[in-house]
């Protein structure tokens, strides 16, 4: 099964919201706090957009709940002309693989969705987290 590729998402990138996650059942919390923020952008994003982005925000953030080591923490960041989901989580030891192979409706196809929706795709350490991230055209 191949890995996400290793990258940092535009260093520059500045944050515009934040959403500390200990249990599923905030991903709801994070799904409306993120639809209102993108509502805000002075920048708003064109069609469907907003969705696409709860959609892969909801599925990296149940991917870091389900697999990683708590807190999870999304972050919504701007980079001039781009938009970017940040998930971290404190598990560095499982990298982020995709399962191509898996049939759909057999469940583990975030991050398929993800880089599906997603202009680019990515995951980095950094101090004691491990980040995945999917950048959007704003």
């Amino acid at each position: 099964m191949p890995s996400l590729p290793a990258s940092v998402p535009h260093p520059a990138a500045v944050e515009l919201r934040c959403w500390r996650l200990d249990n599923f059942r905030e991903l709801r919390r994070l799904r409306a706090g993120l639809r209102d923020a993108m509502a805000g952008c002075a920048h708003r994003p064109p069609g469907d957009l907003a969705e696409r982005m709860a959609v892969v925000a909801t599925e990296l953030a149940t991917n870091a709940l389900r697999h990683g080591l708590p807190p999870t923490e999304v972050r919504l960041l701007r980079d001039h002309n781009r938009l970017i989901i940040d998930v971290a989580d404190h598990d560095l030891d499982a990298k982020p693989v995709l399962d191509e192979d898996r049939p759909l409706g057999a469940g583990g196809l975030g991050l398929q969705l993800t880089r599906e929706f997603a202009v680019d795709v990515g995951w980095y350490i950094a101090d004691n987290t491990k980040h995945v991230w999917a950048g959007f055209p704003s």
